[in-house]
């Protein structure tokens, strides 16, 4: 199997596919690219974290760089590091996959992702030493552990000036992940009435029927328990999915509407512009173009959507699946921290999270399918081009059709949104039935 970047570093199976020998390659790498004398070393609760992370360790060290050990904390807790010690970074997590897959990412010095180019260059290093697999594959890095938690916790606490979320009954899903380090401080610092759950991390339970990818078990204790609201996780911490009192689900981009339009009041919102995905759902769209708020639209992947928040100083951007970046507070999105804005919202306006995600904007009907194709194929656009302008034109300005190769495993992603359920469903079928006629 050849590893290669996707939209969020490399990722795979770490039982026979991302081993410490590869894992040891890319560090050096990485290392060697970046440099900045070294990186930091952050992980999630994953069963292959230690070990990955000391390889990290070996191949930083083998560069000639020194390397620091954050241990199990949230991504944006390693990119926080590296903007306030400008030196880059590295994750040895695979967000919202099961417990035997793992991945790297790497920060730049200040805290940032990579661009292209940087990774780019990355790959064709860790092409030629996986060649020559000299890396040594264990070391440890200087342990800071508990630094980095205080001040991650420290920078989402201070993000609400003083404010806090008393009065408000919480339920957290850790997702058995990075979250299960932090969240309950940041939440009782904040003074709200909070309930964790899935906090009790064992190696392999980590997005185990838990966190923003299954929130089931969330609307179910936040119905029984009667709590205000509920946010959950993904395991490495850096996405949202919120669930109100009535147990229904608040995606990514109602979150960022309900924050869009609170900052656009308070006059808060940079160049009153929005960054999202082409993903966005078209109500998205709808309700920002009604408020005056500019929609910029990126490819999917949360590190587009922050060059095009460096690039025009904006301030507010995200991804429907939870990844929301409040640029002026962080340099990557942030779960907890996203979790803490969104609250804050509900605190200051006196409205539920169920009335404020109604008001903020209409969802249209969104159809997603994944087709598992033999390989990520290059050609997905122009081959599909004539279904794609067929099922357009059927459905006018009522709906809108993306298709894309998925950035991280071999899927062929269709997304439909029309006016109605049947509608999308209809045109969802005949696109599906197009990919696996060419690529299946």
């Amino acid at each position: 199997m050849s590893l290669r970047f996707g939209t969020d570093g490399i990722r795979a199976d770490a039982r026979d596919v991302l081993t410490a020998p590869v894992v040891a390659a890319l560090g050096r790498a990485g290392a060697e690219v970046l440099g900045a004398d070294g990186l930091v070393v952050g992980r999630d609760t994953r069963e292959s974290g230690p070990s990955l992370a000391a390889a990290l360790h070996a191949g930083v060290q083998a560069a000639g760089g020194g390397s620091v050990d954050l241990g199990v904390v949230p991504t944006p807790a390693v990119a926080l590091w590296c903007a306030q010690e400008n030196v880059a970074g590295a994750v040895v997590s695979a967000s919202h996959n099961p417990w035997h897959d793992n991945g790297i990412k790497f920060f730049a010095a200040g805290g940032r992702k990579l661009s292209d180019d940087v990774q780019d260059r990355i790959q064709v290093r860790f092409d030629q030493l996986l060649v020559s697999g000299d890396t040594p594959v264990q070391a440890q890095g200087d342990d800071r552990h508990a630094a980095a938690v205080i001040r991650h916790v420290d920078n989402v606490v201070g993000s609400l000036q003083g404010r806090s979320l008393e009065g408000l009954r919480v339920v957290a899903d850790a997702a058995n992940g990075a979250a299960s380090t932090v969240a309950a401080s940041v939440f009782e610092q904040l003074g709200a009435d909070v309930t964790v759950i899935h906090a009790d991390p064992n190696g392999r339970n980590i997005n185990d029927d838990c966190g923003s990818t299954h929130p089931a078990t969330l609307q179910a204790v936040v119905r029984e328990t009667g709590a205000d609201l509920g946010v959950a996780f993904d395991g490495d911490a850096d996405r949202l999915v919120a669930v109100d009192g009535a147990g229904e689900i608040v995606d990514g981009d109602q979150i960022i509407a309900i924050c869009a339009l609170d900052r656009q009041q308070r006059g808060t919102l940079a160049g009153d512009a929005v960054v999202v995905t082409v993903m966005t759902n078209l109500g998205f769209r709808r309700s920002m173009a009604d408020a005056g708020i500019r929609v910029i639209d990126t490819k999917v992947g949360d590190r587009y959507v922050l060059e095009a928040l460096a690039a025009g100083g904006y301030s507010l951007g995200g991804e429907q699946s939870g990844h929301v970046i409040f640029h002026e507070i962080a340099s990557t999105g942030d779960g907890v921290l996203s979790a803490v804005q969104l609250l804050d919202v509900v605190v200051r306006t006196g409205r539920t999270l169920g009335d404020l995600a109604e008001s903020a904007m209409t969802r249209l009907p969104q159809v997603l399918r994944n087709v598992r194709v033999a390989d990520r194929p290059d050609d997905v656009d122009t081959a599909l081009a004539p279904f794609v302008e067929a099922a357009t034109a059927r459905m006018a300005d009522r709906g809108r059709v993306l298709i894309r190769p998925s950035g991280t495993e071999p899927l062929i992603r269709v997304m439909v949104e029309a006016e109605t359920d049947e509608e999308a469903q209809q045109e969802a079928d005949a696109l599906v039935a197009a990919v696996e006629s060419l690529f299946s």
